[in-house]
């Protein structure tokens, strides 16, 4: 037996046994070190705010309906970024090896097991480790190929001058994948002053308050560089973020959208800056059946691997992006502190019992 994380309803949480599923020959087994919440996706579902509260996502469709028939919301599961070792593999599986380390798209648990030709295609596909590295680092992939799908969505040009809107994993990430696509300036904004600081010493020219400025943050960059930015890339998932960034480029810019919204949009007024300075808005989406926008050639194996290959060359950093730590066993006891203090860590992590350090 091993213990899961289930999801009963809006902030009721449990830890349950499950039993071991059979290992089938096309099938790994994977022991947990360390999984990281998502503080978008994850705390959503956690607070009852989802799309996916009342209604369905129909792929074929591609469409949220009310199902005739209603489906059971809960339990479920939470999670899909979780950092092993492989502890067994199906006499098929010539892959992967026990004692891999190995990032997996598997929920909250203490042990995963993965069928090798499903996992594939899916949005998170299993990626090998390099093993001399720090456990933390890897626990950034998953953000990471969200941050790289938006910067290949971005279609950052040499040159080019961004804004970053939203300094949690993703945006800082997007900072300095900014820089590494070729932008020649690139601003952060952050109601948060510590995520400001990390974003200067991460990479970005500058850092902005969007509270601080009267005529909001679009306004004041266009003052303080004479011009908008080519592209501004929104992260947040918060509306006001959205029309920060709508309100930052130029006439014929682009809007970039990677936060996960709920609700309506009360701040956002798409009849000024988005109208009258005739915007691109971009949606970036590489899950829920969504490929990359260049696929065959950009598959999500691939896009996985690049992530792995820039944080392990050091290209793109995780060093100093504060991590909460948590024991798996006091995951219920985690998401009520992440929910009230969401801008305290920008990552929060489970550790699990007999996890490497």
């Amino acid at each position: 037996m091993a213990r899961a994380l289930e999801l009963d309803g809006p902030r009721s949480l449990r830890l349950s046994d499950v039993p071991a599923e059979a290992l089938a020959p096309r099938s790994i087994r994977v022991k947990a070190l360390l999984s990281g919440v998502s503080h978008g996706t994850e705390l959503s579902l956690y607070r009852g705010t989802s799309a996916f509260d009342e209604r369905v996502f129909d792929r074929a469709l591609r469409a949220f309906i009310t199902p005739d028939t209603p489906t059971a919301t809960y339990p479920a599961p939470l999670g899909y970024e979780l950092v092993g070792r492989v502890a067994e593999v199906g006499e098929q599986v010539t892959e992967l090896a026990p004692g891999d380390l190995v990032h997996v798209g598997a929920p909250h648990r203490e042990e995963a097991t993965l069928d090798l030709d499903v996992a594939a295609a899916a949005t998170y596909p299993p990626v090998r480790l390099p093993q001399d590295a720090p456990l933390e680092r890897w626990l950034f992939v998953s953000v990471g190929a969200v941050a790289l799908v938006a910067v290949h969505d971005a279609q950052i040009k040499l040159g080019d001058h961004v804004a970053v809107i939203g300094l949690g994993a993703i945006g800082l990430l997007l900072v300095q994948m900014a820089k590494l696509a070729g932008a020649a300036r690139v601003v952060a904004i952050d109601p948060v002053q510590s995520r400001r600081e990390l974003s200067l010493k991460l990479g970005a020219d500058d850092a902005l308050d969007p509270t601080a400025a009267p005529d909001g943050p679009g306004a004041a960059l266009k003052r303080s560089a004479g011009h908008g930015v080519d592209v501004a890339v929104e992260t947040s998932g918060a509306t006001a973020g959205l029309q920060a960034a709508v309100s930052a480029p130029g006439l014929g810019g682009r809007v970039v959208t990677v936060g996960f919204y709920q609700g309506g949009a009360p701040e956002l007024r798409l009849g000024e800056e988005w109208h009258h300075n005739r915007l691109d808005m971009v949606s970036s989406m590489g899950a829920w059946g969504a490929p990359h926008r260049a696929y065959p050639a950009w598959n999500r194996p691939r896009v996985m691997q690049t992530v792995v290959d820039l944080l392990a060359s050091g290209a793109v950093r995780t060093d100093g992006l504060p991590v909460r730590h948590f024991p798996f066993a006091d995951a219920v006891d985690a998401y009520g502190w992440l929910d009230e203090n969401p801008n305290e860590a920008v990552k929060v992590a489970f550790t699990y019992d007999g996890g490497e350090r």
